[in-house]
């Protein structure tokens, strides 16, 4: 049983809910700086992957994350553009405008960038990365999943700016849920039991049709609520950072490797 959130010391506005909702469940919440195996077994966690990677053998926690190949090999159908997989070195030779981002950890700013001499340098060459083709995103979405069904969600952004609303609050949200229930339904979506999956409202600049379309899949333990329910998302993240004893065992293939030393 899961009696305590074990939170990275640093501080955000979701870790702050999530620490308040797991209060509200008689749960005790505990702020890491370091190994605790005192919290062997018994702890969620929810903080970065760096920090994560110094911690989860103390806890003996399953972090859940999507595949890096994930989006970029997701039919084009859900997608509306073309993903591919590769390296920041060969990003790096790139000469033409790319929208460019880290799969899932957040190492450098996903942007769109003129070209890849632009890319950061202090990230290094082996480091995956997805490139896509640009899209203008009418407005974006966060869902946290949870056993394939989609347990709360938010819209963050409105063509690009920080709009955050909860779905029941949004016009869009009937499409948006039909259109989520279809992709996690389909065996195209390949993911683990409890995810954060991004979807948006796409156009190109030469047409004036919209499609709905998956931005990018993340992990729960590691993700921004916006709007979203904070008793909700933490429901997602108890299940995605949980105790290796209790993971399921069509989960395994999607826990986080363990750092090496």
């Amino acid at each position: 049983m899961i009696q305590t959130l074990a939170l990275s010391a640093q501080t955000t506005p979701t870790a702050d809910l999530l620490a308040r909702a797991a209060v509200a469940r008689g749960m005790s919440v505990a702020v890491l700086t370091g190994p605790r195996p005192d919290l062997r077994g018994s702890a969620a966690y929810y903080g970065g992957p760096r920090f994560a990677d110094t911690v989860v053998d103390s806890l003996d926690v399953a972090l859940l994350e999507p595949a890096d190949h994930w989006l970029s090999t997701l039919p084009e159908r859900w997608t509306r553009r073309e993903i591919t997989a590769t390296t920041m070195d060969e990003a790096r030779r790139l000469r033409t405008p790319v929208f460019v981002k880290p799969p899932s950890d957040k190492s450098f700013e996903a942007a769109v960038y003129a070209d890849g001499t632009r890319l950061p340098r202090t990230v290094p060459g082996r480091t995956p990365v997805l490139l896509s083709e640009i899209r203008t995103f009418v407005v974006e979405y966060r869902l946290f999943v949870l056993d394939g069904v989609v347990h709360t969600g938010s819209r963050y952004a409105t063509f690009g700016r920080l709009d955050p609303l909860p779905l029941t609050e949004d016009p869009r949200s009937g499409e948006l849920l039909s259109f989520a229930a279809e992709l996690l339904a389909h065996p195209d979506a390949d993911l683990p039991g409890a995810v954060v999956v991004d979807v948006g409202l796409a156009g190109t600049a030469d047409s004036a049709e919209e499609h709905w379309v998956v931005v990018e899949a993340n992990m729960a333990w590691f993700s921004n609520s916006y709007a979203a329910d904070p008793t909700r998302c933490l429901d997602t993240v108890l299940a995605a950072a949980g105790p290796r004893t209790a993971l399921p065992t069509v989960d395994r293939r999607f826990v986080r490797p363990r750092s090496q030393p």
